[in-house]
């Protein structure tokens, strides 16, 4: 059987306003490039028409496929079932809204083709590249959260939250079955498995633009992701992100 180079995967909670957009720009994307990858949309539990949608597009797009998720779990939940669901041998997950526009992966690819076990997206490498921009309350959580990762979790990362990564097969399999953060708090979590398990992991700058429609609440899911980072460092004094994984065989199903 012939693997995929690329897994795309794209979390989807009532995405049904965007969701078809989203999948054209990223199925023309592969097209143009010529890559050989998958786009797997994994849907949250949504309570519109999410899947239905998927299912259409993927009628005449052998390339795209839904996985769904047993109810709504969260956005870790998510990218982390499509991740250890994929194919290829190199994984990215990107957000619907697409605020990072899909042809940016070329950064993220060349970085992992340089040598990085994970490449992140980053927001703040280079503002100017930032097209749209988050409202200024937006953007002063953003950094302080950013900064108490940084002090808490020993993360040296610019941008921890930026929803536009990319691992290797080995890497993706370790981090995202170590992952025990299920909702928005997730991403500081794998970073800090990552780097826990000697990953090399680049930061590269993208183009950005901020959509109105982001459902992140800077007061409720900060005060959680405060919540998450102490569970990621009580996990850590447990010894739970040193435990061997297994190779997950590429065409059985991970729950």
């Amino acid at each position: 059987m012939s693997y995929p180079a690329y897994s795309i995967v794209i979390p989807a909670y009532n995405e049904a306003a965007r969701i078809g957009s989203a999948l054209e720009s990223v199925v023309a994307c592969i097209h143009e490039r010529g890559w050989n990858a998958e786009v797997i949309v994994v849907d949250d539990g949504s309570r519109d028409q999410t899947a239905d949608l998927v299912r259409a597009f993927a009628k005449d797009h052998p390339e795209v496929r839904l996985l769904q998720n047993p109810g709504n779990h969260g956005k870790g939940y998510s990218v982390r079932n499509g991740i250890l669901h994929s194919l290829g041998e190199v994984v990215m997950f990107t957000d619907a809204d697409l605020s990072a526009p899909i042809e940016e992966a070329d950064g993220l690819l060349a970085a992992i083709a340089a040598g990085a076990d994970i490449a992140i997206g980053s927001r703040w490498l280079e503002r100017a590249r930032q097209t749209i921009r988050q409202p200024l309350y937006r953007q002063f959580f953003g950094r302080c959260f950013n900064a108490v990762t940084r002090a808490v979790m020993g993360l040296r990362f610019a941008d921890t939250q930026c929803g536009f990564k990319a691992f290797t097969r080995s890497a993706a399999q370790t981090v995202f079955q170590l992952q025990t953060i299920e909702r928005w708090g997730f991403d500081p979590e794998i970073l800090f498995i990552a780097l826990k398990r000697g990953y090399r992991v680049d930061e590269v700058p993208v183009s950005w633009a901020h959509d109105e429609r982001t459902r992140i609440s800077y007061l409720k899911d900060g005060l959680r992701m405060l919540e998450d980072i102490a569970i990621v460092r009580w996990n850590a004094l447990l010894g739970r992100y040193n435990k061997q994984v297994e190779s997950i065989p590429r065409a059985g199903l991970v729950e």
